[in-house]
């Protein structure tokens, strides 16, 4: 186990340019992190690339055994990585957040460990037969977000490794502390070179993307840039995972118990103070009870303790940026100057340190308003009336993405066939956002394309291969 210090030490630049990382709660420097440049990016392709013969030689049990030691090594420096993930990210330790965040980085290294994948026999009827085979691409490129730094990062290299792939990573700038001292602990366990992470610009990223020794890029993060991705790896013409923007949309039903499903309703908006890719974003409540669903939501979300992550009792902490901080101001502001009702928040306090924006709740908003149809990435949910199903349908695939979406109420197959309607790559029933390892993930429309976790996640980080005869 790494003690705080030791871990923050193990992960300081000794030579070459550095920048300091600021605590998003108190603005106080949290450490120091490398700028690394292309020439930094080739080195680390050139290793991996050297290392990826012998792990893909090793076979799956011996990759398995590796991810599961590496599971173990990163519970056994959870607390301290808890610690530093809180002060970088902003988020609490307490919540679904920060302890949470670090134990599934071990969650999913466990899962994409045990998760089994046998050649697919596709046809044997005694004159040909034909089996289908995954093997490793090579070099991953690994370009991940601030929001869930260190859980996304598993979710991209966990899969890769267990598949024969070396994997470079590529932290945001906003959170490159996080993601340097996890790989630090995880190379604890794996061979050299395997795993490296580059932690520099828009640059360094844009030649990851396009560089000719990479056959596959994971992404998580906007769909702006996404698309860039896009265009910078079609000379090369690699392999893409993209998880991109949500936006997603949540419909409950008339038949729902408002005061049974506020808290669910809370957290599948605020988890990680909305910061979350799917995280619900707008909200569509029938209007026999919109008024009784707006208090329940507007007493739990009025309970909720929001502040420094450390404190042990808060269970919401900042924006990590003052950019995305901006944009929730401007978004709310909007709103309320359209006349939108405003139930809670919605006036943060300027002399206060740090990125804190209020839980925000705002009612009696039109559909189209720009808090509705912008992904607002924050503490700040639209409450928008509906008469019929069919309109709240029409309302939610309004959009041009799909990543997630929910329907509540008290009758499952009522639900069901709603969810059936709507156009995300996931839809949960009275609930959202509830990621699983063993549960395929990803989005529809321009909120990405391919697949993550479980088998159909370790089948998107090999190249498939057919042997017919």
């Amino acid at each position: 186990m790494e003690t705080y210090d030791a871990l923050l030490a193990a992960i300081a630049p000794t030579t070459g340019p550095s920048r300091t990382i600021l605590d998003p709660a108190t603005g106080t420097a949290v450490g120091e992190a490398p700028v690394h440049t292309v020439d930094d990016l080739e080195r680390a392709i050139a290793a991996a690339t050297a290392a990826q013969p012998a792990w893909a030689a090793a076979g799956h049990d011996a990759r398995s055994a590796a991810l599961l030691k590496a599971a173990d090594a990163v519970e056994r420096s959870a607390e301290e990585l808890a610690r530093l993930l809180s002060r970088e990210q902003g988020k609490p330790l307490n919540g679904p957040n920060a302890r949470f965040e670090v134990g599934a980085c071990a969650a999913w290294l466990r899962v994409a460990a045990t998760t089994p994948l046998e050649p697919e026999t596709v046809v044997d009827d005694g004159e040909t037969r034909a089996e289908l085979h995954y093997r490793p691409i090579g070099v991953v490129g690994a370009i991940g977000p601030w929001n869930w730094p260190m859980m996304i990062t598993v979710w991209q290299l966990a899969p890769a490794l267990r598949m024969g792939n070396a994997v470079v990573i590529k932290p945001s700038e906003f959170t490159p502390l996080s993601v340097l001292a996890l790989v630090e602990i995880l190379n604890q366990e794996l061979p050299g070179g395997l795993l490296t992470v580059v932690s520099g610009g828009r640059d360094v990223g844009e030649a990851l993307a396009g560089h000719s020794g990479v056959g596959k890029i994971m992404f998580t993060g906007s769909t702006a840039t996404g698309k860039a991705i896009i265009k910078s790896s079609a000379g090369t013409v690699k392999r893409l995972t993209l998880e991109l923007g949500g936006n997603d949309a949540g419909i409950v039903l008339p038949d729902a118990d408002p005061a049974a499903i506020a808290e669910g309703l809370f957290w599948g908006a605020f988890i990680n103070t909305g910061q979350t890719c799917a995280a619900l974003k707008r909200l569509y409540v029938h209007t026999d009870i919109y008024d009784a669903v707006c208090d329940a939501l507007t007493a739990v979300a009025a309970a909720m303790p929001m502040g420094v992550g450390l404190d042990e009792n808060n269970v919401l902490g900042p924006l990590q940026n003052r950019q995305q901080f901006d944009i929730v101001a401007r978004l709310v502001d909007a709103a309320r100057e359209s006349g939108a009702r405003v139930l809670l928040g919605g006036n943060p306090d300027a002399g206060q340190p740090g990125n804190f924006y209020p839980t925000t709740l705002v009612a009696d908003i039109d559909n189209d308003n720009p808090l509705v149809a912008e992904e607002q990435f924050g503490p700040a949910l639209p409450i928008i009336r509906y008469t019929t199903v069919e309109e709240a349908v029409a309302m939610a695939n309004a959009l041009d993405v799909g990543l997630g979406a929910s329907v509540w109420s008290a009758d499952p197959a009522a639900a069901r066939s709603v969810a059936a309607r709507l156009e995300a790559g996931t839809v949960w029933i009275n609930k959202h956002g509830a990621v699983d390892p063993r549960i395929p993930f990803g989005g529809a429309k321009q909120s990405g394309y391919g697949l993550e976790f479980g088998t159909e996640g370790l089948k998107a980080l090999g190249v498939p291969q057919v042997i017919n005869g």
